[in-house]
């Protein structure tokens, strides 16, 4: 893993001057004529809406961009850069888990730093509570948050979080925040358990499902109506202000918006990866390895000592939209690291059928009925987090079915579908 100087030596020699950066103004994010209901090219990012405009509505703010690289523009120019370029350069960026250029790995991030392209000071978000965040916003002068981070859909991936504390630090400093939004890459169906605040944590710090079926633009409304009130004593955001697609539909999924797919994370290389995720992620809280130190994070997902009757088990039930292949695999790096594991690779043959959770409950029954002496939850019991409360390790190890376990949090789950309608805006 390259440290926090390494990767800002890194970031240094990889750059364009500023001089170069500001002379090559932004020419993507032209939007596109619509017809009655959807944009002919596919979706457009609340992003390439504001560069389309020569981010004008910035114009004259001193605005923060809490950003990373999937933070761009149809032509993969990044907003920061295109904003320069603009003549409505930031004051500051801010970087969340694995920096604003991406070059750190999962739980590390690049450190404060002048980013060389732009000459735009960096600060490192990740991790920073509201009050730390909103003492960085003070010492930059920022009046504006801009959020711009690609979401994946789960409630255990760390961005929204980083949205939720940059919301109560814009509270702190009574700055605007503006979201401009994207697409849910696994679209706006809410399924699985309600988080448990007793089991809050940075993958999860506040009550929604596992599978919340927002855009990054509905969860800020969510957020700023529904749960930032309770830890601010009653304030909510002076100014919200979420930057709409054009052209997307709930039932969307990524593979449909004719957009580009950016690693939000370096675990996360495909719009499948996404797919699977809600779900798969849950085997982080096994001793199973999730696949990361493959090429296939959380769609190989195995350990030492099993065998082809997984995939054969899981083939059996004839699960909706995939299939299992019995696979062979040497971490790089994570769990058994060097050591040959068994176990299988998902294969989904419908997206639109394929429902990532039930999969995954489906998965970890199946695995500890046929392998009882090598199934095991994590010593810290870190599932209980990732699936917001001790329920499922408790039912499974009670030997409970899979419906048995999904039917647990039913009542919950469509209570959650009430509760964010109001915030909704696509349909």
């Amino acid at each position: 893993m390259v440290n926090g100087i390494g990767r800002r030596r890194f970031l240094a020699a990889s750059a364009i001057s500023a001089a170069t950066a500001t002379a090559s103004a932004s020419t993507a994010a032209q939007a596109a004529p619509q017809d009655a209901d959807r944009h002919r090219d596919g979706v457009t990012p609340g992003a390439d809406v504001l560069a389309a405009q020569g981010w004008r509505s910035l114009a004259g703010r001193r605005v923060g961009v809490l950003t990373n690289p999937t933070g761009a523009l149809r032509d993969h120019t990044h907003i920061v850069d295109s904003m320069v370029a603009a003549g409505v350069p930031p004051v500051a960026a801010f970087g969340p888990e694995h920096g604003f250029r991406g070059t750190a790995q999962a739980g590390g991030s690049e450190g404060d730093y002048l980013d060389p392209r732009t000459q735009i000071p960096v600060y490192d978000a990740y991790q920073a509570n509201a009050d730390k965040l909103a003492g960085m916003f003070g010492r930059a002068g920022v009046d504006t948050v801009v959020f711009d981070i690609a979401d994946v859909g789960a409630r255990f991936y760390t961005f929204i979080w980083s949205m939720y504390t940059a919301m109560r630090a814009a509270i702190t400093t009574r700055a605007a925040f503006v979201v401009l939004d994207r697409p849910n890459p696994v679209g706006g169906s809410a399924r699985g358990p309600m988080l448990n605040p007793a089991f809050s944590s940075g993958i999860g710090l506040k009550p929604i499902v596992q599978q919340h079926g927002m855009t990054i633009g509905e969860l800020a409304r969510f957020f700023d109506a529904e749960l930032l009130p309770g830890d601010t004593g009653g304030a909510r955001l002076a100014s919200l202000d979420v930057v709409r697609m054009r052209g997307w539909r709930r039932d969307e999924l990524f593979g449909r918006t004719g957009l580009p797919w950016r690693l939000p994370s370096p675990n996360m290389p495909s719009e499948t990866t996404a797919l699977v995720y809600p779900g798969t992620c849950l085997f982080e809280g096994t001793v199973f390895s999730e696949g990361r130190g493959t090429t296939r994070p959380f769609e190989i997902i195995g350990a030492p000592n099993l065998d082809w009757r997984w995939a054969e088990r899981l083939n059996e039930l004839r699960l909706p939209g995939v299939r299992f292949r019995e696979a062979y695999f040497s971490p790089t790096f994570s769990k058994w690291v060097g050591q040959v594991c068994g176990g299988v690779q998902l294969h989904i043959t419908d997206p639109d059928d394929f429902e990532a959770i039930r999969t995954a409950i489906t998965m970890i029954v199946t695995a500890r009925q046929l392998y009882p002496a090598n199934f095991a939850w994590r010593p810290d019991n870190f599932i209980d987090k990732l699936s917001g409360s001790d329920r499922l390790r408790r039912m499974v190890d009670a030997g409970a079915g899979v419906d048995e376990v999904i039917g647990a949090w039913q009542e919950e789950l469509a209570a959650f579908r009430r509760q964010r309608e109001p915030y909704l805006i696509y349909r």
